[in-house]
């Protein structure tokens, strides 16, 4: 017989207090996404501080509803209390997180995507009890919605500021005029703005999620790029029929069915003197390096959407944390790259790379 484990029970409490607070926290993100639904973070950024019956008055929402929703804010330290006035503020700081849409610290896309996950747990305990995943088409609009406000981020503060510059050849090829593709394009904002920035250069976007494609098209067309840059619907790993001197994947290659033939699909269509640019996730092949709240999110993400969404194909399933550096640069040299560079940058949810044929 087993013998009784002995409890610590100063560590117990401590556990406890934990949960209670990751449970706080999640009904706090949720109220979150509340908010960032129903305007009211960008209500109080843009008309200040407000008591319950006036924001009320100003959104046209139940008063009873909003005062329960703004208690929760405050007590959970979102937004600032005023018993004086019983007004409530949205910090500045704060500001900059729940209600600047496209700013760098936004996280209104993560709102819109949690209910989205949770809106499959049904199918993800199935998954659990026998195997496969869940596909796409079984994700509603508010996945792909905040997945593109989410990604947006990336795209208005770092892709033409950061990324480009510190990727001398990817720069000089665009500035010149080149045929560039973006693999798992989603709804096209990354090739917009490099079309806006690089007007020489020629563009197509590839996504095998119909639905991105239709909406990337009519983004591109209101940005009045079309003539430069065009979206098609296909699966990369199958083969591409044109070739470029620059191919991108933006958070791609750890959702794939087959990462290594997705892989090999990008090194045969690059041209001679050609970059492939990979971004993705920033973690590590060794579990107790990815300790932290960020690893434990992205464990999450990866059994709620990437690694599922894989596996649902009968694909690979690497998940979230699946295609660290290790990985990238064993499946970059078994595709036929010659070279991999992780681009010098300091970003918590993204490592960049270089590849050349």
């Amino acid at each position: 017989m087993a013998e009784a484990a002995t409890i610590d029970a100063a560590r117990q409490e401590e556990f406890v207090g934990k949960v209670v607070g990751q449970i706080s926290g999640t009904m706090t993100t949720l109220l979150g996404a509340v908010g960032d639904r129903l305007g009211l973070f960008k209500n109080l950024a843009a008309e200040g501080p407000a008591t319950s019956a006036e924001l009320a008055s100003r959104t046209n929402l139940n008063e009873r509803y909003l005062r329960e929703w703004l208690g929760g804010m405050a007590t959970a330290g979102y937004l600032n209390y005023d018993r004086t006035t019983q007004r409530f503020t949205l910090p500045a700081e704060h500001a900059a997180v729940l209600a600047h849409e496209n700013g760098p610290f936004f996280v209104g896309g993560m709102y819109q995507m949690l209910p989205a996950f949770t809106g499959v747990f049904d199918q993800v305990l199935t998954a659990f009890r026998s195997g496969g995943g869940v596909s796409q088409s079984q994700y509603n609009d508010m996945m792909w919605d905040g997945l593109e406000r989410f990604t947006c981020t990336w795209f208005e503060n770092l892709l033409l500021q950061q990324w480009i510059p510190a990727m001398p050849d990817v720069k000089a090829h665009l500035e010149r005029g080149c045929d560039l593709a973006d693999v798992g394009c989603g709804r096209g904002h990354a090739l917009i703005k490099l079309a806006q920035a690089f007007p020489r250069s020629r563009y197509v976007g590839y996504d095998n999620f119909g639905p991105t494609v239709v909406r990337a098209t009519a983004n591109a067309r209101e940005a009045g790029v079309s003539d430069r840059v065009r979206f098609e619907e296909r699966d990369v790993s199958k083969g591409l029929s044109a070739q470029f001197d620059v191919i991108t994947t933006f958070d791609v290659v750890h959702d794939a069915v087959d990462p290594l033939q997705l892989l090999q699909s990008i090194h045969r269509a690059l041209r001679r003197g050609g970059v492939y640019v990979c971004l993705d996730i920033n973690c590590s092949e060794k579990l107790e390096e990815n300790a932290n709240p960020l690893g434990a999110m992205f464990h999450g993400v990866s059994v709620f959407y990437c690694m599922t969404t894989s596996l649902a194909n009968h694909g690979a399933g690497l998940g979230t944390l699946g295609f660290h550096e290790a990985k990238v640069r064993e499946l970059c040299e078994k595709a036929g790259f010659s070279s991999v560079r992780r681009v010098p940058l300091e970003n918590p949810f993204n490592n960049l790379y270089e590849a050349k044929p």
